[in-house]
């Protein structure tokens, strides 16, 4: 496999690297909050549900690409997240439970629409690999308003949100994040970097994370294009040894500069002892 520098083109790489480190900008500090939480795949079920909006809005022969999408989508997307919410109220001791097969039924009827269209499994595929290189000014232009908001309401907000105004602002940071970049993506970048900082403080570690994740869509995205390889595949493989060799030097560094202890609270910020 020989490397194609002629593929290093700003102009190709360009959008796809702004659209990159905007989905970290929510997704770093949404994710520290999951991980807090202990509900790892709420990602992957409202990521799912999210999916099963746009199928099915293919399925009922929608524009692929406009409103009635969007809103299939984020209708399908939000119903989920409140209906996750109640069952956190209602049965909290078996939510991840709950959440696995949420995502499993929801991955189930993804595929039961499909089963009739030539062409099912090729709109399946990139749902859940993404399309990254090909997104467009317009889209960056749309989902970077969309984020300034959920991002304005969660730093005014805060915990004060409540469970059910955390699953809608999460459900609409993924259902946007998933069209843009798939499925993969998605997860990885609300999981891996914070993985990688899930000990810092709660300003810092967000910091630290944006910048882990944004070294990794940058890496993926050149390995991308120098190797001829999917892009989404490849970016979540950067995230995943950015997080691991991050995370590796982040604790050495703690511990050689005799950083405080740090330790997560219950309602997921980062206090230090």
């Amino acid at each position: 496999m020989s490397a194609n520098l002629a593929a290093l083109d700003p102009a190709l790489l360009l959008p796809p690297l702004i659209a990159g480190w905007l989905v970290l900008a929510t997704h770093v500090p949404l994710g520290r909050r999951v991980l807090a939480r202990g509900i790892i795949f709420l990602d992957l079920a409202i990521a799912q549900i999210a999916v099963l909006g746009v199928i099915a809005a293919h399925a009922f022969a929608l524009a692929d690409d406009g409103w009635p999408t969007q809103l299939a989508a984020a209708a399908a997307a939000l119903a989920g997240a409140a209906l996750l919410a109640f069952c956190e109220r209602r049965w909290p001791d078996i939510q991840e439970a709950l959440i696995g097969s949420t995502f499993v039924v929801a991955a189930s009827l993804g595929v039961l629409l499909l089963a009739g269209d030539p062409h099912g499994g090729e709109h399946l595929s990139e749902l859940l690999t993404g399309q990254i290189l090909w997104v467009g000014t317009a889209q960056i232009v749309q989902i970077a308003l969309l984020y300034a908001v959920l991002l304005g309401l969660w730093w005014l907000r805060g915990s004060r949100l409540g469970a059910l105004g955390f699953y809608l602002i999460f459900a609409l940071a993924i259902t946007a994040s998933v069209q843009l970049v798939g499925v993969y993506l998605v997860f990885a970048s609300l999981i891996l970097p914070a993985l990688a900082v899930r000990a810092w403080p709660a300003r810092s570690g967000v910091i630290v994370g944006w910048l882990l994740g944004a070294l990794a869509y940058a890496g993926g995205l050149i390995a991308s294009a120098l190797f001829d390889l999917p892009a989404g595949p490849a970016i979540v493989i950067a995230l995943a040894l950015s997080a691991l060799l991050g995370g590796v030097v982040l604790r050495h560094a703690r511990a050689r500069f005799g950083l405080a202890n740090i330790t997560a609270s219950h309602c997921g910020e980062i206090t230090i002892r």
